[in-house]
C-alpha cells in the first residue's frame, strides 16, 4: 500500500516467510530469493555448532579466558563424542543433504525425516524414518526445513521428550520451528543434553534464559555470513533486479505466473 509502483520484492535470503508471497501476487509483484549458493555455508556452520555444543567449545572459551584453567584434569569439560554416533536430519533439501555429507566424514550412521525419500540421501546410506523414529534414535537432531504451517513448532514439548538425555538439538533453519518454552524446559530438566541455536522463534529477541544457560550455543543468524556466500547472494540478488527492469522473468523468481499475466 505505501508502494504502489513497487515491482519486485528480491529477497536477499533463501526463506521467504518474511513475504506474504500470494499477496504480492494478486498485486503483480514479482518475488525472488537466492538459492543453492549458500546451501555449503549453512552446512558448514551447522557442524560447527554441532562440534561446538558437543565438545563444550564455547564454555571452555570462557573457562579458559576468565583464568579458571590450572591445568589437566580427567574430568574438565567432558562432552561429548561425534564420530561413530546417529546424526538425526529433519528436513532433506540442499541444505540437509549436504549435513548428510559431512556426517559421512564422521562415519555416522545418519537418519532423515521429510515429506519425501530423497535419492540423494539413499546414495549416501542414510535412512529414512518417521519422525518419532528420529527423535528417539538419534544422538543429534538437526533442523532443515523452511517455516510453513506444518512446521511450525515442529519440535515441541512432546517431540524433546522422545529425544535420548543424552541427545543434542541443532537448529540453523527457523526460529519458530521449536517451541522455545518448551526447549528451555528440556535443557533446564535434562531432557536433553544441549543445544545449538542460530535462530530464534521471535528474532532479534531471545528468551532469556536461553542466554543463561551453558549446554546452549547461540549464534545472531549468521548461516550464510561468510564474505564468498554473501558476495555471490549480493551478486544474484542485482541480477534477479536487473533481469525485472528489463521486462524479463528473473532466474529465482518464486511467482512467474505474475509475469504470464503481463
Amino acid at each position: 500500500d505505501a508502494s504502489p509502483r513497487l515491482k519486485l520484492i528480491a529477497n536477499y535470503a533463501v526463506g521467504v516467510d518474511n513475504i506474504d508471497i500470494q499477496e504480492a501476487t494478486r498485486r503483480g509483484i514479482a518475488v525472488t530469493n537466492t538459492p543453492g549458493v549458500l546451501t555449503e555455508t549453512v552446512a558448514d556452520l551447522t557442524w560447527a555448532l554441532l562440534m561446538a555444543i558437543a565438545r563444550r567449545i564455547v564454555e571452555g572459551d570462557e573457562f579458559t579466558r576468565a583464568g579458571k584453567f590450572k591445568g589437566w584434569a580427567p574430568l574438565l569439560m567432558l562432552g561429548g563424542d561425534v564420530y561413530g554416533k546417529t546424526l538425526g536430519i529433519i528436513g532433506a533439501g540442499r541444505i540437509g543433504q549436504a549435513v548428510a555429507r559431512r556426517a559421512m566424514g564422521f562415519d555416522m550412521k545418519v537418519l532423515y525425516y521429510s515429506r519425501e525419500r530423497k535419492e540423494g540421501m539413499e546414495k549416501m546410506g542414510a535412512k529414512y524414518v518417521d519422525l518419532h523414529t528420529l527423535l528417539k534414535e538419534s544422538d543429534f537432531v538437526s533442523l532443515h526445513v523452511p517455516l510453513t504451517p506444518e512446521t511450525y513448532h515442529v519440535i515441541g514439548e512432546k517431540e524433546l521428550k522422545e529425544m535420548k538425555s543424552s541427545a543434542y538439538l541443532i537448529n540453523t533453519a527457523r526460529g519458530k520451528c521449536i517451541d522455545e518454552r518448551a526447549l528451555v524446559r528440556a535443557l533446564k530438566e535434562g531432557w536433553i543434553r544441549g543445544a545449538a541455536l542460530d535462530v530464534f522463534e521471535n528474532e532479534p529477541e531471545i528468551t532469556p534464559e536461553l542466554k543463561e544457560l551453558k549446554n546452549v550455543v547461540i549464534t545472531p543468524h549468521i548461516g550464510s555470513a561468510s564474505y564468498e556466500t554473501r558476495s555471490r547472494m549480493a551478486v544474484m540478488v542485482a541480477e534477479n533486479v536487473l533481469a525485472a527492469l528489463e521486462g524479463k522473468m528473473p532466474p529465482n523468481c518464486l511467482n512467474p505466473e505474475v509475469f504470464s499475466k503481463k
